[in-house]
């Protein structure tokens, strides 16, 4: 086995704890709103896509989420009225999520103070030469773990 050097466990521990403070930030300002940054990000995935619905499958495999814990978060979105099931009509065991006009506006709410947050805490920090480094930091890194 090969020890991380100093400056390799210097990196590794600034990376570690600026993305999960990154991430609290961000989670914090969307609970403002009242939404959880997963919601949210469950959301604008249904927002992007055609007749703002997915098989709850594919939203388990682009947020690399077990199916049980999207249904659980369906569930949770079903009841605030952002999100309704219907039954996949080529897969009678499948089921398809659906983002609701509710779902629409509660997404536009919060969508603002989202991309403020995103912006006051990671965008405006760094320097347009940082956000291409990030950028292509980010990339090499999807590209290993499999995006």
């Amino acid at each position: 086995m090969k020890w991380l050097s100093e400056e390799e466990q210097r990196a590794w521990r600034a990376f570690g704890t600026a993305t999960r403070l990154l991430n609290e930030r961000l989670e914090r300002d969307l609970q403002a709103a009242g939404m959880p940054l997963t919601y949210y990000d469950l959301l604008v995935m249904l927002s992007e896509a055609p007749d703002r619905t997915l098989r709850m499958a594919e939203l388990a495999k682009w947020t690399r989420s077990k199916p049980s814990r999207i249904s659980h978060a369906v569930n949770k979105l079903e009841q605030a009225g952002w999100v309704r099931r219907e039954h996949y009509a080529a897969d009678r065991r499948g089921w398809l999520a659906v983002l609701t006009d509710e779902g629409l506006e509660a997404l536009q709410a919060a969508a603002p103070l989202h991309v403020t947050s995103v912006r006051a805490n990671l965008i405006d920090v760094l320097s347009p030469e940082q956000l291409r480094h990030l950028e292509d930091i980010s990339r090499t890194l999807l590209d290993h773990l499999g995006e």
